[in-house]
């Protein structure tokens, strides 16, 4: 794998890999998916990828990835953890990019393997619609996720009942529309975080009244505040 720059919108499409994967920024951030949800990560976290889980890897700004490619069993972790990046795992990490040979690097992964610290971060789960009206409302809202109209309001737009939208965001994602979009609004959050976007600002751009607002959704969802998510502590 190795070191990647990547570009404003730059999108791996799903795959896997038979090795595990353990992916970072060295600056700006990281968007990874898998079934169980989307992270979005600063240089202060990476993701650990067991083999054989499917993911797309992505980046809303110009960022520079690091992907470690690991083939002994390091941890025992079984499903997609984040990582505390601190002062020495960074530089660890870029120098088992580089080209090593097999001594030093199995030297280097010794010592990663202490490193190896997990924080515990929820992801954001947001699956996503599926019928024809539904995705048309996910899409107008990608775009602007502050867009605040109801249900009612959508469905003059779309050719339906609130009650009709309701029903299908409900059978197709297993969430109602409300938290549907909140979790959609927080993931767009995370990229513009991520980018040094300030809270008050963040909050305004997604759609919340107020910082407050925002940093309660943050927390409910992911189990910590914006600040904490974004420090190595």
């Amino acid at each position: 794998m190795g070191s990647h720059s990547l570009l404003p919108g730059t999108r791996f499409d799903w795959h896997e890999h038979d090795a595990h994967q353990l992916n970072w920024a060295e600056d700006g951030a990281l968007t990874i998916g898998t079934a169980t949800g989307t992270w979005v990560l600063p240089p202060t976290r990476a993701l650990w990828i067991p083999a054989g889980v499917r993911h797309t890897t992505g980046s809303s700004r110009s960022t520079k990835m690091r992907s470690l490619l690991i083939h002994s069993d390091l941890v025992p972790w079984t499903v997609p953890t984040v990582i505390r990046v601190g002062p020495l795992l960074g530089p660890l990490l870029s120098y088992l990019c580089s080209s090593l040979a097999a001594g030093p690097r199995s030297r280097a992964e010794a010592l990663l393997q202490d490193l190896l610290d997990p924080v515990p971060t929820a992801p954001i789960e947001l699956p996503m619609p599926q019928s024809d009206r539904t995705l048309r409302i996910a899409a107008a809202l990608r775009i602007d996720p502050a867009d605040g109209r109801t249900l009612a309001e959508w469905g003059r737009v779309v050719g339906a009942s609130s009650r009709t939208l309701a029903r299908l965001f409900g059978a197709e994602t297993g969430l109602g529309f409300a938290e549907w979009r909140t979790r959609l609004r927080l993931t767009h959050a995370l990229g513009l975080l991520a980018g040094g976007t300030s809270v008050a600002a963040t909050a305004h751009l997604v759609g919340y009244s107020t910082p407050s607002a925002f940093v309660s959704a943050f927390r409910r969802t992911t189990g910590t505040s914006p600040a904490r998510y974004f420090t190595a502590e």
